[in-house]
């Protein structure tokens, strides 16, 4: 008997059904043993209170195109995991102990990048574990691509595409909010493919002179409206100098909902321009996987499948050079994928004359 456990933690995308169905149809076709599947529902927190239920293959027919997870997601901070509960309860010993409890002979994780902290830290206590990347951010270390991430792009992209025409109608200056915290590799393509004239990214800490100039620019070239992409963890150039400290000093009493809102407001002090902000939030994350997430997510499954029946764990399954990969996890771990200010496609952008207010 095999016994596979999976669960789906952080925030959700799309394609993680698509993945786990990857996965399961590999080792129903593959195996010669009979599969039992147990899902823990709503990630971690499935594991450390065996929550869970059993899972045959008709689950994993019909939802290749749905978004979401079947099995539930939370977020369960990796800062925190080796805190006790509110009842007293070890965390890391419950999960370890309903691991053992099933005799699982492996446990599936697909997440981002604290849930693969959580995984690699679950791999050193003797679990065998493989995970699959998952983020609209495409900010894993150790793969050029996580699914979640195109679709994301796609749904941010049709975001800016539909403001061009009001934009133009009314020759307003707009922004579009596109989430990452951290890295900007979902606002820099849904920026390029959307048009935008500015976009500004995390790693590339703006100076509001440099957008101001470049609206003017355009309003002096007969263009009525400029259109900027702006993550929703862009940082200027003043406050990319403050510390940890002062940074949160400032956050106490920030009056902008988002740093939106903040570009938006100086924009019209220093310009006099009327700017609208929209920003899409969750819907990024949402609704069914595009056709490139769908084949993407099962490559990944499939190969997820294979480790298993090879019997090979402490691996997440990454991309790299166009091959589906093995990537040690304890080299995955806590390591971000930044987009580097001097990346090819920056320049490239610029060559484009899109500005990043740099």
């Amino acid at each position: 008997m095999l016994r596979v456990g999976m669960l789906t933690s952080g925030g959700d995308c799309q394609a993680l059904n698509a993945a786990m169905r990857g996965v399961v149809k590999t080792l129903l076709n593959m195996s010669d043993e009979p599969l039992e599947i147990y899902g823990f529902l709503d990630g971690y927190q499935g594991l450390i209170y065996s929550r869970f239920k059993m899972l045959t293959g008709k689950d994993f027919s019909g939802i290749l195109t749905e978004g979401g997870t079947m099995l539930g997601t939370s977020r369960t901070p990796f800062k925190d995991i080796e805190k006790p509960d509110a009842n007293g309860l070890n965390k890391v010993d419950a999960m370890l102990q309903n691991y053992y409890k099933l005799q699982l002979d492996c446990l599936v994780i697909l997440g981002g990048n604290g849930t693969h902290k959580t995984a690699n830290l679950l791999r050193e206590k003797g679990l065998n574990i493989i995970t699959l990347p998952k983020t609209i951010d495409n900010d894993l270390w150790g793969t050029d691509m996580t699914f979640g991430f195109q679709s994301a792009v796609d749904i941010a992209t049709n975001a800016i595409d539909c403001i061009h025409t009001t934009a133009a109608s009314h020759g307003r200056v707009f922004i579009v909010e596109v989430m990452g915290h951290k890295v900007g590799w979902l606002t820099l393509n849904a920026g390029m493919a959307g048009g935008a004239d500015i976009i500004l990214l995390p790693e590339i800490p703006y100076d509001i002179n440099k957008i101001c100039k470049k609206i003017e620019e355009r309003d002096k070239n007969g263009s009525r409206f400029t259109i900027i992409a702006v993550a929703e963890g862009a940082i200027s150039k003043e406050d990319a100098k403050l510390s940890k400290k002062e940074m949160k000093k400032k956050m106490e009493n920030y009056p902008y909902p988002s740093v939106s809102y903040e570009v938006a407001a100086r924009i019209q002090e220093k310009t006099g321009r009327e700017v609208r902000v929209t920003v899409p939030g969750h819907v990024q994350r949402g609704g069914s996987p595009c056709p490139y997430d769908r084949v993407f997510a099962s490559r990944l499954g499939a190969e997820a499948g294979k480790l298993i029946l090879d019997r090979q764990f402490g691996f997440m399954v990454g991309y790299k050079d166009r091959e589906i990969v093995r990537v040690s996890l304890e080299d995955v771990a806590g390591k971000l994928k930044y987009l580097s200010p001097d990346a090819t496609i920056i320049q490239e952008a610029k060559m484009l004359g899109i500005s990043f207010g740099d």
